[in-house]
């Protein structure tokens, strides 16, 4: 019988659809299991990232669901975007039209692959019956003062004409097209993340799902620095300085102050003193630089002399005012105290301008002298020269001096973070409109609830360079104030596209609801998502974002959870040759292609094989072929010896007979439930879908190995029954991984089908108890053999077997055996010297 994995996909995908196989049941008896992955953008097509990506979590989801979960297993797209207008311009079309025809495409080729979406569920975040909550949730945030607009500099990208976040540049290029970003100062829509600055941070440490590298990113992101606000008086000026420093245990070291170009006091202090020439052309300069560049470590500091002073609140001492081309507007308070005995960038600073170093911290084992300093010392210490704090450590004083400022009126204890508000308005056509409407009587006015959604015009056509229509359509333009009824006009910037992707796995749960955004009662039923899978690149943009939105929902009274992911899977990418699969480089190998050639279980199998998931996999086309091999030896197995597989009984009694009679049928036995086991721990705890795969491929060795060494045992009744529980325990663990082939060859056996509805084979610890182990025998750290002994042999018994194997005498003979390593239950490594 032929293995002909085209029609017998075919067959069992137009089986599970007729049976409705994939549909999320609300069956609460039963544990919940909300499994998802990244939805794509609709491309056009499928590349292996996705084929790896989507079969990590649909073996998974099969895994859940014979587990005995009701799963949900959702699919939809990610649908607005700058790469729909690019292809439309490039295509001659409209990037609706050519959106919805990806969008068949993909389904089909993801439907070819046998993954187990409910496609009831499916949503397109381009449908107005999507974004028409996200217009919602706007609205509600905007009166809830979670959104507001300011004139601010921007990231700008000339190519894709529109704002990009902070997020969204990545060493100053865009992160949709490579191209160069520049800064432009313009009005625009902002979320205000910041106001959960500190909830997003703690609830990281409560994400014990979550990989290190992910949480240790957001950290950084949010980037929380605890210090003090500082009043520095300034002479001939009635307000003061303020500035942000974490270090306030360096108070009594400032020898200078250091403002940003952009500070509104850097020309006035300028004016005082006769230098607004010189000091206005320095910030003209600076003021043009994008704040990334400013950011560069390897940038040489430069500055220019205000002429003003500053008085240190604590010592009393002048310092001179310095405007600095280091000093951000945007972090702290846009000045900061410079203490360059214990800054670095402060020391560079202070040696290029000729600014006096004044220690104030010394070192535990050595004593820092300001003339002989080649580097700024960082590290804690003992204060000197501090007034009543000498003679302290860092630590204490910090909490000292910033209590004594607080006592004093002069400062105030202060937490800072890097996180700034996710500007959100892109002056692009395809994407999501913002709800407001401007007044020039009442000023800006949301749009009525009741209007929502409001519609993106789909007879729109891009403009020259693909600039957005918008703001030229007057019938889109030109509305009433809701308020008082005068001429308005329409807000024409869309939204981010990752506002979309930050709610969407909350809409999965109940997509078909008219006149609410979610039905709290399947939000209760299936949420947070158990198991979230994507790529690590979506650390801080869409995974915090998300965490963002889960609690803006949460205080606007949709959801009650805190978190939107239990667990977070990052799986690696697929490479070939080395590098990432691009056209540019000539190695992307097609999913299409390769589910011709050899199906698409072959395929499946391969990706979950090739590497553990969060680490890049190689493709290989030796490893496809040797994958599909093994399929092939599965079905000849099976198809070869059907007769007897199907008679034979499954009765324990039988099986435990049989065993008993024969030393290769009693290893089969064990092996059978060994690899159950390690299988059901690989693939629900531990997500080794490679290692389980490999146990199965072991089992499967087992198995025709004992088939060509037994022709006499045959003949025994009792010997098919073991030989099936092996063979039927194979199918049903691979099928979460081929489902295909391991669904035709149950129903071959006459096993009930599909697969899928029928419980996970449950492996029984007392038969996988061996009376032998295997010990992995080294000589010198390297593997030389393998040795079968009992389970209760003594060190001596193992190390005299080993000692006599074959092998090992040949990489010991004539050596001295210096000593002998022997780990219980798992290796003996013999470490031989010369003669």
């Amino acid at each position: 019988m032929k293995y002909d994995f085209s029609s017998i996909e075919k067959k069992w995908q137009r089986v599970w659809e007729e049976k409705g196989l994939f549909k999320a049941e609300s069956d609460e008896k039963r544990p919940k299991y909300y499994c998802l992955e990244m939805f794509p953008y609709p491309s056009g097509r499928i590349h292996m990232g996705h084929v790896r990506n989507y079969t990590i979590g649909d073996c998974l989801a099969r895994f859940m669901r014979m587990q005995g979960h009701r799963v949900l297993h959702p699919m939809g797209w990610d649908a607005f975007g700058l790469p729909a207008e690019n292809a439309a311009i490039k295509h001659g079309t409209h990037p609706a039209k050519w959106t919805y025809e990806n969008i068949e495409y993909m389904k089909g080729q993801l439907k070819q692959l046998g993954f187990s979406y409910d496609w009831s569920r499916e949503i397109a975040t381009c449908d107005a019956s999507y974004y028409r909550w996200e217009q919602l949730f706007f609205v509600e945030m905007f009166e809830k003062g979670l959104v507001y607009r300011k004139k601010s500099k921007v990231n700008w990208c000339e190519s894709c004409q529109t704002v990009l976040a902070n997020e969204q540049v990545i060493d100053g290029e865009c992160w949709r097209c490579g191209k160069e970003v520049v800064e432009r100062e313009q009005d625009g829509w902002f979320f205000k993340i910041t106001h959960y600055a500190e909830e997003l941070l703690k609830g990281i440490d409560g994400l014990k799902g979550w990989p290190e590298k992910v949480l240790t990113m957001q950290r950084n992101w949010i980037g929380k620095s605890v210090g003090a606000e500082v009043n520095f008086p300034i002479e001939g000026m009635d307000e003061p300085l303020t500035i942000f420093t974490t270090r306030p245990d360096t108070l009594f070291g400032v020898t200078f102050m250091s403002i940003s170009p952009e500070h509104p006091l850097a020309l006035r202090l300028a004016a005082m003193a006769g230098r607004e020439e010189e000091v206005r052309a320095f910030c003209n300069k600076w003021s043009k630089v994008p704040k990334r560049e400013l950011q560069m470590e390897e940038r040489e500091k430069e500055g220019v002399f205000t002429g003003a002073y500053a008085k240190n609140p604590l010592t009393g001492e002048r310092v001179p005012i310095f405007v600095a081309n280091f000093v951000l507007m945007e972090y702290g308070t846009g000045a900061v105290m410079a203490v360059p005995a214990h800054d670095q960038r402060d020391f560079e600073f202070a040696k290029k301008y000729g600014l006096p170093i004044k220690v104030v911290i010394q070192p535990k084992d050595q004593r820092l002298d300001p003339e002989k300093m080649e580097a700024a010392w960082e590290g804690p210490g003992v204060l000197v020269d501090s007034g009543e704090f000498s003679g302290l450590g860092s630590k204490e004083a910090k909490e000292a001096i910033v209590a004594h400022l607080e006592k004093t009126g002069i400062g105030r204890k202060k937490v800072s973070y890097r996180l700034r508000d996710w500007g959100i308005s892109r002056q692009r056509y395809w994407g999501a409109p913002i709800p407001i409407i401007y007044c020039d009587e009442c000023g800006t006015v949301p749009v009525p609830k009741e209007d929502l959604p409001v519609t993106l015009p789909l007879d729109a056509q891009l403009g020259e360079g693909g600039r957005s229509p918008l703001p030229t359509l007057e019938d889109f333009v030109r509305v009433k104030c809701p308020r008082c009824g005068r001429d308005a006009r329409r807000e024409t910037d869309t939204m981010d596209t990752f506002v979309e992707s930050s709610w969407y796995f909350l809409r999965y749960a109940s997509p078909h609801e008219e006149t609410r955004p979610f039905d709290p009662d399947a939000i209760r039923a299936w949420l947070p998502v158990d198991q979230y899978i994507g790529g690590v690149e979506h650390a801080i943009l869409h995974l915090l974002y998300s965490r963002f939105f889960t609690r803006v929902l949460r205080d606007l009274g949709y959801v009650e959870m805190d978190e939107p992911f239990t667990n977070l899977l990052t799986q690696g990418m697929v490479l070939k040759d080395g590098a990432k699969m691009s056209k540019s480089k000539g190695n992307v190998v097609d999913p299409d292609t390769m589910i011709k050639a050899y199906g698409a279980d072959t395929v499946r199998l391969f990706i979950l094989f090739a590497a553990p998931p969060e680490r890049d996999l190689e493709w290989s086309d030796a490893g496809i072929e040797g994958t599909h091999r093994f399929l092939l030896r599965v079905w000849r197995h099976v198809t070869e010896n059907l007769e007897p597989l199907r008679g034979a009984s499954l009765d324990e009694q039988a099986l435990k007979d049989a065993a008993s009679k024969s030393e290769g049928l009693k290893a089969l036995r064990e092996k059978t439930h060994q690899t159950i086991l390690k299988v059901t721990e690989d693939c629900g705890k531990r997500l080794r879908f490679n290692t389980a795969i490999a146990a199965i491929m072991e089992l499967m060795n087992e198995l025709n190995g004992l088939l060509e060494k037994t022709e006499e045992e045959k003949r025994d009744r009792g010997f098919w029954s073991v030989v099936k529980e092996a063979t039927r325990s194979a199918l049903y663990l691979l099928s979460p991984m081929a489902p295909h082939i391991a669904d035709e060859l149950a129903s071959l056996l006459g096993e009930p089908v599909p697969l899928l509805g029928q419980p996970w084979p449950k492996g029984d610890e007392a038969v996988a108890q061996s009376d032998t182990v295997e010990i992995v025998v080294q000589v010198n750290g390297r593997l030389r053999s393998r040795i079968k002994v009992p389970r209760d042999a003594s060190k001596e018994d193992i190390e005299s077997q080993a000692l006599h194997d074959e092998n090992v005498q040949r990489h010991t003979e004539g050596k001295r055996i210096v000593k002998v390593i022997y780990v219980p239950g798992r290796l003996i490594n013999i470490v031989v010297g010369g003669k």
